[in-house]
């Protein structure tokens, strides 16, 4: 997934829950859940258990041709199969035991997994007291991730009825089967010797060759059971040494200051105790000097795998290249964007001061201004690729969904609405004093602060482009934000390297000064739309608090305005300035006080909410998603945030139309809601299948479960949901 091109690809899907519970005398069992991907089931070793004898079970998994499931450490994306057990009185379940997964590689991808049919095994201990001729029922809550290009997410809940006997049980039906996945299981405790050290940037893992074996490993790969330790997509190279072999990895540098102290996973290659025998070993050891590991002189080079992969095609350059101009037309567009809207209007104010000065300057302006816009895109970017790389689930506008960074933000531009309405003149004024080098920060400061307000919007050609930058290496994603970012900022350029082009802009006068300081009375606007999304996350409360901080920076500022400027004395400017400091540090103390323990989660998003126009709105779950597509009902869902200004945009002018409410209800159509105000893994997953990191997104699903779901644009209208919604029959 939808991490391949990366990633994840995706759209979510449904998934049936058929059980069937009965109560036959010997062997009870359900019958499988099945949808379009995947097949599971709970099955039984033997056809009847005794009293104390443990005995074992599994979850039977199997996909169609080409989909997966993952192992314990799933690699890349991906989550492994979890069992939540419902047992009799008496009875114990093991841990899963974990087959060793094939390697599956996608668009650049590493994942670990299982295709075709797979075995999960778990050992259950039944009481003594069992009484012989009684029935007993094991019921298991199972859910897993399914992927091929998208990922589908499933839970089933399992049920399996045995009889207890007084005699040895007899073999079930899939008994074959359990031996045969019990030769997947790791080897534990063999004679070989495993040892491991750090090497600069690679990790050495050694496996010394009991003396009495003769044969000759191939294709050794190292699977490790944690991620970030190593390098899952980098080759390893394997190297025969002396009675041993040894098997170079590419540590995981994400994090450089975390050193691994132990290094666990399984061993693959063609059997470690000779011909047909376990083709996996347990590796769990402690990391030592790599003096520790002898003579690591190469006798021979075995091999250099890409560690048995199955190589999945790299995005072609026509893709890449397809991805940058997207990305160009996006940031070009999202200067129209409401996010962007009120400094877009400061910009303006400052080309028309600059249409009076000095029109050479003009040019180093704009570049500065660029500057600053691709600072923030490639902090930004930076920031999201090494945090996704961390394995949070977190897309564009990440920021917006941490309180601190809104009370950040909020008190950013509540200062500078105040110095708009001149209650404090320090030279914010983006763009600028061409007659002092000081005009350049404010340049680059406009730059930087237009990219921060735009990130809740994704402008038309600018989602698909996100989605496809994350998922690829870092040098292609930093690639394509910096187009996003020189899109952006491209009118700006053009206007200062053109200067003929400021005859179209209005003289500088008198009227300068009015036209700033209603320019305040936007980024006021900014303030309160952004207030309200952090009230959202933190409740009334935080919001009460936000507001109190308000006061007391509002006295800071006046503070530093009516004994700060230059005609006071100096001695009295330092005093208002230390004491506006402390003001206004005061007043964001106070909120982030006030506000750090609350919930980060609204609670609108966890009831079904009705509009005026009679929609019903249920908050999105991939359970309630996949119960609602097993029912063959149609779904439209609408991925929004509160701090998305075009997501509000939309519902107003698209959603929230009586029309648009009679049509859903005519036709049937559930509507949910994925409110990503605050973080949500869930919502960011399946944002991912549909190669999006940010909202807006509108899909809808047809009755048709074959049917691949409609993605509607950034931007819609009554008439585009209307053409999409008649569709759906």
């Amino acid at each position: 997934m939808t991490l391949p091109m990366l990633r994840f690809f995706a759209r979510s899907a449904a998934l049936c829950v058929l059980m069937l519970a009965t109560s036959l005398t010997f062997l009870v069992q359900a019958a499988p859940f099945k949808d379009e991907h995947i097949e599971v089931e709970l099955v039984s070793e033997v056809e009847s258990i005794q009293a104390g004898q443990p005995f074992w079970v599994a979850l039977r998994m199997k996909t169609e041709d080409h989909w997966h499931t993952y192992w314990l450490n799933p690699g890349g994306p991906g989550l492994p199969t979890s069992l939540k057990w419902k047992l009799p009185a008496g009875f114990t379940a093991g841990p899963i035991q974990w087959p060793y997964p094939v390697k599956i590689v996608t668009e650049g991808l590493v994942s670990y997994g299982y295709e075709e049919e797979t075995f999960l095994l778990v050992r259950l201990q039944p009481p003594a007291t069992l009484k012989p001729g009684s029935t007993i029922e094991l019921a298991v809550a199972a859910d897993w991730l399914v992927c091929k290009e998208i990922c589908l997410p499933g839970h089933a809940d399992l049920k399996l009825g045995l009889t207890v006997a007084d005699g040895v049980a007899k073999p079930s039906s899939w008994s074959e089967a359990f031996s045969a996945t019990r030769a997947k299981l790791p080897l534990e405790g063999a004679d070989w010797k495993l040892q491991a050290a750090i090497q600069n940037d690679k990790i050495l893992l050694k496996a010394t060759q009991p003396a009495d074996f003769k044969d000759q490993l191939k294709q050794i790969v190292f699977l490790p059971q944690e991620g970030l330790v190593i390098e899952d997509d980098a080759p390893q190279t394997v190297k025969r040494v002396e009675n041993g072999y040894l098997i170079e990895l590419k540590r995981s540098m994400i994090d450089p200051s975390k050193v691994p102290t132990k290094l666990e996973g399984i061993l693959i290659s063609e059997g470690w105790r000779g011909e047909k025998s376990e083709r996996s070993l347990r590796v769990n050891i402690e990391i030592e000097p790599v003096v520790k590991l002898g003579n690591l002189a190469a006798v021979t080079e075995t091999t250099k795998p890409g560690a048995g992969a199955k190589p999945g095609a790299p995005a072609s350059f026509l893709t890449i290249l397809i991805a940058i101009g997207s990305a160009f037309v996006g940031g070009l567009i999202l200067n129209l964007m409401p996010c962007v809207l009120p400094v877009l209007s400061i910009k303006v104010l400052s080309f028309v001061q600059q249409a009076g000065e000095d029109k050479s300057k003009v040019w180093k302006h704009g570049a500065v201004f660029t500057l600053g816009v691709l600072t923030l895109f490639w902090g930004l970017a930076g920031s999201l690729l090494i945090l996704r790389a961390g394995g949070e689930q977190i897309g564009w506008g990440f920021q917006l969904q941490s309180p601190g960074f809104l009370i950040f933000i909020c008190s950013l531009l509540f200062l500078l609405g105040l110095n708009l309405f001149g209650v404090f003149e320090i030279v914010l004024n983006v763009g600028g004093n061409l007659s002092s080098q000081s005009g350049y920060s404010g340049s680059f400061f406009s730059g930087a602060l237009a990219t921060l307000v735009a990130t809740p919007c994704t402008a038309p050609f600018m989602g698909s482009a996100l989605g496809f930058a994350i998922a690829q290496p870092p040098i292609v994603s930093m690639l394509i934000f910096t187009s996003l970012g020189l899109g952006m900022a491209f009118p700006y350029l053009m206007l200062s390297l053109f200067p003929a082009l400021m005859r179209f802009v209005p003289r500088p006068g008198v009227w300068m000064e009015a036209f700033k300081q209603f320019m305040g009375f936007l980024m006021m606007a900014t303030v309160v739309w952004l207030a309200w999304v952090f009230g959202l996350q933190v409740g009334v409360n935080g919001l009460i608090a936000l507001m109190a901080g308000f006061v007391v920076m509002g006295i800071g500022a006046w503070v530093l305005g009516r004994w700060g400027n230059l005609m006071m004395a100096s001695r009295t400017r330092l005093i208002a300035h230390v004491a506006a400091g402390v003001l206004i540090a005061s007043g964001i103390g106070l909120v982030w006080v006030n506000s750090r323990d609350v919930a980060t989660t609204a609670s609108a998003n966890t009831q079904p909410t009705t509009t005026a126009e009679g929609i019903t709105w249920e908050p999105y779950s991939p359970q309630r998603f996949a119960e609602v597509r097993a029912a063959g009902k149609p779904v439209f869902i609408d991925f929004t945030a509160a701090w998305c200004l075009s997501c509000q945009v939309n519902e107003k002018v698209a959603l929230s139309k009586p029309e648009i409410a009679a049509e859903f209800k005519k036709r049937g159509i559930v509507t949910m809601k994925a409110d990503w105000t605050s973080r949500n893994e869930e919502i960011t997953r399946k944002l991912a299948e549909f190669e999006r990191n940010g909202v807006p997104l509108y899909v809808l699903y047809t009755k048709d479960q074959n049917q691949p779901p409609m993605v509607l644009p950034e931007v819609i209208t009554p008439g585009i949901v209307m053409d999409a919604l008649q569709k759906v029959n």
